[in-house]
């Protein structure tokens, strides 16, 4: 009895090794799995459903021959894919879950989220966040010519990379009294979310409760999975093939 947890991969074309670990992670380890949940930001970039270019095409096929297997596979959607909808769904067998969603995970009720909303004092970036996840402003997006939107997502990319660059690391990381109050919130004591690409098992108090926020790495330089059985969880790597990249 095992159930993955991926987040942060942030895929994408040009990293055929990243690409390359995560189909092997598919083939070799997903299957025959209890569940595979992706945590948000699986993508680096996602520009609407009708995106059909081979790489996507790849990486779906991949979804598509493991929810095939009866393997269920649940997709939270992150910063960098928040744009991939219903059309994704039916053609890989994913279940699109709403941004904060508690499973039942070896009888331990868990939240499960991408994680930027947690990060409450990087204000800009939740002000934009408002603005990219209006409904409105995302039908006119996603009615723009596919190649004007792929210019949009690029440049938005880079200046968010370059803006990241400029930031505090305690802004970007989430805030402890927020973890606390959305744990409350939703009553439970473990929580499990990517986005700030530091992987690790940190232990806090909740309504004067033992709790733990499992917090899921990227796939930059290596693949990153929590792996959780009914005797606990582990965060593990995986080596890629190739670890020669371009430069950022």
């Amino acid at each position: 009895m095992t159930t993955l947890f991926i987040s942060d991969l942030h895929l994408s074309a040009e990293r055929t090794d990243m690409t390359d670990c995560f189909l092997t992670f598919m083939r070799e380890e997903a299957q025959g799995i209890d569940a595979l949940y992706v945590l948000g930001d699986f993508f680096e970039m996602w520009v609407g459903d009708d995106d059909h270019s081979p790489f996507h095409q790849q990486i779906k096929t991949a979804f598509k021959q493991l929810t095939n297997t009866g393997t269920p596979c649940y997709f939270i959607h992150g910063n960098r894919d928040f744009l991939i909808g219903k059309r994704f769904s039916r053609e890989t067998g994913v279940t699109l879950l709403p941004e904060h969603a508690v499973i039942d995970l070896y009888g331990q009720p868990t939240l499960i989220l991408h994680g930027d909303t947690l990060c409450t004092l990087d204000e800009k970036y939740q002000a934009y966040r408002k603005k990219v996840h209006n409904p409105l402003i995302q039908w006119l997006f996603l009615r723009l010519p596919l190649a004007l939107r792929r210019r949009i997502g690029n440049q938005l990319r880079q200046g968010s990379s370059k803006a990241n660059q400029e930031k505090q690391q305690t802004i970007m990381d989430v805030t402890p009294e927020e973890v606390v109050k959305v744990m409350a919130e939703h009553q439970v004591h473990t929580m499990i979310h990517g986005h700030t690409h530091r992987p690790a098992i940190h232990q806090l108090m909740v309504e004067g409760q033992p709790a733990r926020r499992i917090v899921l790495g990227d796939w930059y330089d290596h693949g990153s999975v929590l792996v959780c059985t009914p005797q606990g969880c582990e965060l593990q790597t995986r080596a890629f093939a190739d670890t020669s990249h371009p430069a950022d």
